[in-house]
C-alpha cells in the first residue's frame, strides 16, 4: 500500500481520540541545545496550550489492526474498515518531514493492538526513542500507552514523551465489561498509578530492562542538553460518553477520583459516535453534542471554580446536567437567595460563583477595588457580559430590581446570545 493511502485510513481513524491537547510540557528549541524541533512557537491546527498558542500535531494510528473486539470502536477486530499499518520507520519519516515543512510541531501517536500488548506498546516506545535519540527531536510527543504493557515500558514510554494517556473508556465498570470484555478497569488504574509515580518523581527514568529491539538501538552522537523529565506534561485519560447508560453524576463522580488520585492534566469527554456494522448492545443515535460540552463546564466548575459535585448533580434529585444551560447559571437560578452579591464586598469563592464572571475577571475586580468602588461601567471596562451578571450583582451604582423566580422566561434571556454575523475573508 501506497504511503499517502496508509496516511489517509490510519490520520481518519484517529479522529475519535480527543485527548491530544499539548499543554503543559516544558519549552524546548532546536536553537538552544541543538536537535530538531520546537515545542514553542505558532502552529497552524488541532490543539492550544494555555497561553492560546496553537500546537499543530501529525495525529495518526500506527495501525487500526486490534486483536481487541471493544464493541464501541470502528477498529475492532470484527469491524468491516479498510485496514493499514505504518512501520516504525515510516513514522519517523513522516514526523520529520511534515516538520522540516513547517506542517506541525508534534506527534500524537496511538495503535490498535498488535499481538500483544507488549509488542505494541515496544512499537510505540521505538518511535519516540528513534525520534529522541537518532535525530535529535525536540517537538511535543504524545503516546497513548497500553495499560496492559509491561510496567518497563511505560517507564520507557515517560523516558521519551512529553505527555501519555491512557483512556479509561467508560465511565462504569459495568459498560466496560460489557462492551469491552478484554480490558480491564483495574489494571488500567493500575497503569495510570505507575505513571502517576514517575510524574511525581520527576526523574529522568532509569528505562531498567528495555526491550533487546529497543536497547540494541545504535547509540547517538552525544549532545549536550538538559535530562529529559518524566512526561513533562502529565497523562490525560479519555470517557466515551452515552455508549451506555451512565449518568453524568457518575461521569463527573469518575472524573473528580482521577483528578484526586493521579493527578490528571485532563479528563476528556467524547461523545459516542455511532458506527457501521454496529453491535445491538449499543444505542441506535449518538448522545447530543451540547451534553458532552455540559460535562467540560461542569468539569471546569470542580477544577477551577471551587464547586462541589453535589452542588451540580444531585444522585438524589437530578442526575443528568440541565442542557438548556450551562451548569453554573443552573446552580444559580437554584440558588437565588444567595444573590445578587454586592462585587464591592462579596469574597473571590462568591465572586467566582456568579454567571458571567470567570477567574481572571474575578481577580481583576478584587484588584480595582482597592482604589475605588466599582459601578456598571468598570464591569464594561473589563469586558463583562453586563446581561449575564446584572441579575446577580450589586454595584456602586447598580442594584437589581426585586429577584425574579427561575421561570422560562428568565432562563431564555439569560442564555440567549445575540446572533454573530459571519466575517468576510475579503
Amino acid at each position: 500500500m501506497e504511503l499517502i493511502q496508509k496516511l489517509a485510513i490510519l490520520a481518519d481513524a484517529a479522529k475519535y481520540d480527543a485527548s491530544c491537547a499539548s499543554s503543559g510540557t516544558r519549552q524546548r528549541d532546536s536553537r538552544h541545545g541543538g536537535g530538531m524541533g520546537s515545542t514553542e512557537g505558532m502552529g497552524i491546527c488541532h490543539s492550544y496550550a494555555p497561553d492560546g498558542r496553537c500546537i499543530s500535531l501529525l495525529k495518526i494510528l500506527l495501525t487500526n489492526f486490534c486483536v481487541y473486539d471493544c464493541l464501541y470502536c470502528v477498529n475492532r477486530h470484527s469491524s468491516n474498515v479498510p485496514r493499514a499499518r505504518f512501520s516504525v520507520a515510516e513514522v519517523v519519516a513522516l514526523t520529520l518531514n511534515f516538520y522540516q515543512r513547517n506542517y506541525i510541531e508534534g506527534l500524537f501517536l496511538s495503535s490498535g493492538i498488535i499481538r500483544d500488548p507488549d509488542y505494541t506498546m515496544e512499537q510505540l516506545v521505538l518511535v519516540a526513542r528513534t525520534l529522541r535519540e537518532q535525530h535529535q527531536f525536540q517537538g511535543y510527543i504524545h503516546l497513548k500507552t497500553i495499560p496492559d504493557a509491561d510496567p518497563q515500558l511505560l517507564d520507557a514510554a515517560g523516558h521519551y514523551a512529553d505527555r501519555l494517556s491512557i483512556n479509561v473508556e467508560l465511565p462504569s465498570r459495568e459498560g466496560l465489561t460489557r462492551l469491552a470484555p478484554e480490558k480491564d478497569r483495574a489494571g488500567i488504574e493500575r497503569a495510570m498509578g505507575h505513571l502517576w509515580q514517575g510524574i511525581e518523581a520527576g526523574t529522568e527514568g532509569s528505562c531498567r530492562g528495555r526491550p533487546a529491539q529497543i536497547a540494541a538501538m545504535p547509540k547517538p552522537a552525544r549532545v549536550r542538553r538538559r535530562p529529559r523529565a518524566f512526561a513533562p506534561a502529565g497523562q490525560s485519560t479519555q470517557m466515551i460518553i452515552g455508549a451506555d447508560d451512565s449518568s453524568d453524576h457518575l461521569i463527573l463522580h469518575n472524573s473528580y477520583q482521577l483528578y484526586q488520585r493521579y493527578r490528571m492534566r485532563r479528563v476528556y469527554y467524547s461523545a459516542f459516535s455511532p458506527i457501521p456494522d454496529a453491535h445491538t448492545e449499543l444505542p441506535p443515535q449518538a448522545p447530543p453534542l451540547l451534553r458532552e460540552h455540559r460535562l467540560y463546564q461542569a468539569d471546569w466548575l470542580l477544577r477551577f471554580y471551587g464547586f462541589g459535585l453535589e452542588e451540580l448533580v444531585d444522585p438524589g434529585e437530578q442526575t443528568m446536567l440541565d442542557l438548556d444551560i450551562d451548569p453554573k447559571l443552573a446552580w444559580a437560578l437554584r440558588h437565588r437567595e444567595r444573590f445578587p452579591l454586592d462585587i464591592n464586598r462579596a469574597e473571590r469563592q462568591q465572586l467566582l460563583r456568579i454567571p458571567g464572571l470567570g477567574p481572571r475577571n474575578v481577580q481583576r475586580i478584587l484588584s480595582a477595588r482597592r482604589f475605588h468602588r466599582l459601578g456598571l461601567a468598570d464591569l464594561k471596562a473589563l469586558r463583562v457580559s453586563l446581561a449575564k451578571v446584572k441579575p446577580f450583582i450589586i454595584t456602586r451604582d447598580y442594584r437589581p430590581p426585586l429577584q425574579e423566580p427561575d421561570t422560562p422566561a428568565l432562563r431564555r434571556q439569560l442564555s440567549a446570545t445575540p446572533a454573530t454575523p459571519q466575517l468576510s475573508l475579503f
